[in-house]
């Protein structure tokens, strides 16, 4: 945490942050616990749009990451943010992109931000070079102005405005979505949530008075899964909270091993002017 401290800024006042015994405090005095787990709890008042994950789900997607079932999508993520400063994750979950990200670029550094307390604990610990903040993004980003080169949005929300206001000029924000065609094997015979195929345009649409799209990239590959990883899959998600059970018998109906397509866009966007 020390070593992201001084990009952080006060959730209350915007000014700088620095540390003080076991909290970060800012010039005026507003003071921000360090929690005992290694994360700063910077999230004042209210939550507004973002709903953060359960513990459970936060366990089911670090056990499906943790098997490398997404690794292709990560290494495509550390290709697009080829950074030697510091990356800022806006819905870190388990932390394990941002985790990757920093392996691929020795000397970076990381800030992990999610708004559920389960995740800010995870990505604590997630990697040696990474901090991990407890905050709202919806209620804008806990860090200073141009403070970093890299952000990263994967199957998360996103505060557009709020994030070019902290890149640096030229910096690169890397936004990654499901395709229509993600985990398509699953959606039917599982009733799980499916992707709305207009969301590439969405997204395009929302970011487009703040950025510009510089790279475009489909990731897309076959998946062998056990049916202990779609339980994972199912529960990790949002179906978890849109009526798909990780005990659905539809599951234990499921073959010893499924194929299932994992499809995703890498987009990568500078800011404007």
């Amino acid at each position: 945490m020390t070593e992201v401290a001084a990009l952080l800024a006060c959730p209350e006042c915007g000014d700088a942050l620095q540390p003080h015994d076991r909290a970060l405090r800012c010039g005026i005095g507003h003071s921000f616990d360090i929690a005992r787990q290694g994360y700063v709890g910077l999230l004042t008042g209210a939550s507004t749009k973002m709903t953060g994950d359960t513990a459970d789900m936060l366990d089911a997607r670090a056990a499906f990451q943790g098997a490398g079932h997404f690794a292709p999508i990560a290494a495509a993520i550390a290709r697009a943010l080829d950074t030697d400063g510091t990356v800022l994750e806006i819905g870190a979950g388990t932390g394990y992109y941002l985790a990757e990200v920093l392996d691929a670029h020795p000397g970076t550094l990381g800030i992990a931000l999610d708004v559920a307390k389960p995740a800010a604990r995870r990505a604590a610990r997630g990697h040696p070079h990474m901090g991990s903040v407890l905050a709202d993004a919806w209620r804008g980003l806990p860090v200073r102005d141009d403070a970093v080169s890299g952000a990263l949005s994967v199957f998360a929300p996103r505060n557009p405005a709020e994030v070019a206001r902290v890149l640096t000029p030229g910096g690169r924000f890397v936004v990654v979505t499901p395709t229509a065609r993600h985990l398509g094997e699953l959606i039917g015979p599982l009733g799980m949530v499916s992707v709305d195929p207009d969301k590439d345009r969405r997204l395009a649409d929302s970011l487009s008075g703040a950025f510009t799209r510089a790279e475009h990239t489909l990731v897309e590959f076959p998946m062998k899964l056990s049916r202990p990883d779609v339980t994972n899959v199912v529960a990790m998600g949002p179906s978890a909270f849109h009526g798909t059970p990780a005990d659905d018998p539809r599951i234990a109906a499921l073959p010893d091993i499924t194929e299932v397509t994992a499809s995703v866009t890498v987009s990568t966007y500078l800011p404007r002017g």
